[in-house]
């Protein structure tokens, strides 16, 4: 029932050409530490599936990616991700253009076992047409309504970042917003989990706080301890996202081959030096936390 694992032993159980889901929300919550190592690693023609954030930008500027499957692509304060804005204005880049709802169906689809999920959404809308493999259904009740047949969303695997967990697989997502990390771990044949912090056993005085376990611990198929690894992104009430290195990022963006440079200052060695080369842990524990 030891399900610990190390970045380098979760992507090397990955593959070329897979499809890949990534929790979390726009810049909050990623798990940035895997995203990295896959950065270091020689894996491409991937499929990224979320509701995006620097992770896409990164793996797309990176030659990772074949396509992208997203409801959006944001850094929040930076309305569009500087890479992916870039990929797309090159259209260099296979796209899945869905709505926040149409995503989440699609995963709950897959969650489910089930084809497709039929709903209104979509169905009128640029959705068809930018998708055109996309296919109706009629109701067969007497109201005899047509619908999108929202297809199934079906992942090889889920990267999921959290506050704490156990080696068997059990987790605590600490927070306001659990975003839609559940769905993403049912719709995945693998689950590899990073947090904040690993115990050997799940507890807590308060019984409330068992209220933070999003999916069940056998779905999970490794833990990787990564304290400080949704970094830059927010980590709900730990640390903030770090706006001036998003800024530096999304500077970089706008330089002639400005990844290269950008990758090697900072993501190139381990992730001790990560942190060492954004200000360290220390800096890191101190970021606000964004408030709207």
């Amino acid at each position: 029932m030891n399900k610990e694992m190390s970045l380098k032993s979760v992507v090397a159980e990955l593959r070329d050409g897979m499809t890949i889901g990534v929790g979390g929300w726009g810049p909050r919550r990623k798990p940035m530490a895997l995203i990295r190592e896959i950065l270091r690693s020689d894996l491409k023609d991937l499929t990224i599936v979320a509701y995006g954030g620097p992770e896409v930008g990164m793996l797309s500027a990176a030659g990772k990616l074949a396509k992208a499957t997203y409801g959006f692509v944001s850094l929040d304060f930076i309305p569009i991700e500087p890479y992916f804005r870039k990929a797309r204005q090159e259209g260099t880049l296979d796209v899945c253009e869905l709505d926040e709802g149409l995503l989440y169906l699609g995963l709950r689809a897959a969650g489910h076992c089930v084809p497709f999920v039929a709903t209104r959404v979509g169905v009128g809308s640029a959705v068809m047409s930018n998708n055109p493999d996309f296919k109706t259904v009629t109701s067969p009740y007497a109201d005899g309504e047509e619908l999108l047949a929202m297809p199934a969303i079906k992942l090889d695997a889920a990267l999921i970042h959290v506050s704490r967990a156990d080696r068997a697989g059990n987790t605590l997502t600490f927070g306001p917003d659990p975003y839609f990390d559940e769905f993403f771990a049912r719709a995945a044949d693998k689950v590899y989990v990073t947090t904040e912090e690993l115990v050997d056993t799940i507890a807590s005085e308060d019984p409330e706080d068992l209220k933070a376990n999003l999916f069940e611990p056998y779905l999970v198929t490794g833990v990787v301890e990564t304290p400080l690894g949704a970094h830059p992104t927010t980590m709900h009430a730990s640390y903030g996202w770090d706006e001036a290195h998003l800024k530096a990022y999304a500077a970089s963006a706008n330089e002639e081959n400005g990844w290269q440079p950008f990758f090697d200052k900072h993501i190139a060695g381990d992730e001790q030096s990560y942190l060492e080369s954004v200000g360290g842990g220390e800096h890191i524990r101190t970021l606000p936390i964004p408030t709207f």
